[in-house]
């Protein structure tokens, strides 16, 4: 076991040798079985290897909030402009229409709210039900050096056992309490150990400086949280620094839901992720469909 008092940061990022994909698209993904990668497929575009995915699963612990308040109305049209759709199986049941044929990351956590401690989470969603929804991947928070630690990494590893069984990967979420740092080391290290445990793919956050070694070290795939609000060309500059920093892609909610024009917004994402556009030219791209939907 390594001695607490002699952890060295890392030094040696191989930033100009690329992991190998030769054998499966995906970074990590080669050993893969063929259920396992015919879904992580579906979440990530073959042709770019990159995601545009909507997050909608906030309600499971913020309720009704802002954009989330008739996810019929604000959601539901939103569905086809997406590359995936990541929400509660509440959600998907009384708002997403089947024939929509999106794919679907199963929010299976629970048991917080905003009135308690948001590490105190649980499995809320047996594996029998996220195979009847068709999911094509499973999602839960780590908290890592939070107050319920243990139990949050111990509800992923429970979703990443049970999910092999299946052929469903799971997508570990990089939690972070309200007093919590945001830096490349904190989601180094929280990135770091949700690949280790064996997550087939990890949800966290864009940080300034020291991203791209967030990503080097992270043996699978990395797509971005879109946080709080940002303003339009603020999130697309993000979403592309993110990507050239070597993202594989965004889950953004309320960057999305909360924008002035979603569908543009969800199209100007696309254009940075899959078309390799900068922030500024997606925000001209934004500015354009914003205008012709008003005309």
């Amino acid at each position: 076991m390594a001695d607490l008092d002699d952890i060295k940061d890392g030094k040696d990022w191989g930033e100009d040798q690329p992991a190998d994909t030769s054998r499966f698209y995906l970074k990590g993904a080669a050993h893969y079985d063929w259920g396992m990668k015919a879904r992580l497929s579906r979440i990530f575009n073959p042709q770019s290897g990159r995601t545009v995915m909507l997050a909608f699963d906030h309600g499971y612990f913020q309720g009704p909030t802002t954009g989330l308040e008739r996810m019929d109305l604000s959601i539901a049209p939103l569905a086809e402009h997406a590359d995936v759709l990541m929400c509660t199986r509440g959600a998907l049941r009384t708002t997403i229409p089947p024939e929509s044929n999106k794919p679907v990351v199963l929010r299976c956590s629970a048991g917080n709210s905003i009135l308690s401690e948001l590490s105190n989470e649980l499995v809320g969603v047996d594996i029998d039900d996220a195979v009847r929804l068709g999911a094509c991947a499973m999602a839960a928070q780590i908290y890592v050096g939070a107050e319920y630690e243990h139990k949050s990494i111990g509800n992923v590893v429970k979703l990443i056992d049970t999910g092999a069984r299946y052929g469903i990967p799971t997508m570990a979420v990089t939690g972070v309490g309200k007093d919590m740092v945001r830096d490349a080391r904190y989601f180094g290290l929280a990135t770091r150990i949700a690949a280790e445990i064996g997550s087939q793919f990890v949800k966290s956050y864009y940080v300034d400086e020291g991203f791209e070694k967030i990503v080097l070290g992270c043996p699978v795939p990395i797509v971005i949280a879109g946080g709080k609000k940002l303003p339009e060309n603020e999130a697309l500059e993000m979403a592309y620094r993110a990507v050239d920093q070597g993202a594989a892609g965004v889950d953004m909610g309320r960057n999305v839901f909360q924008s002035s024009d979603p569908v543009a917004m969800l199209k100007s994402l696309a254009a940075v992720v899959h078309h390799g556009k900068t922030g500024a030219q997606a925000y001209e791209l934004f500015q354009d469909l914003q205008q012709k939907a008003a005309a």
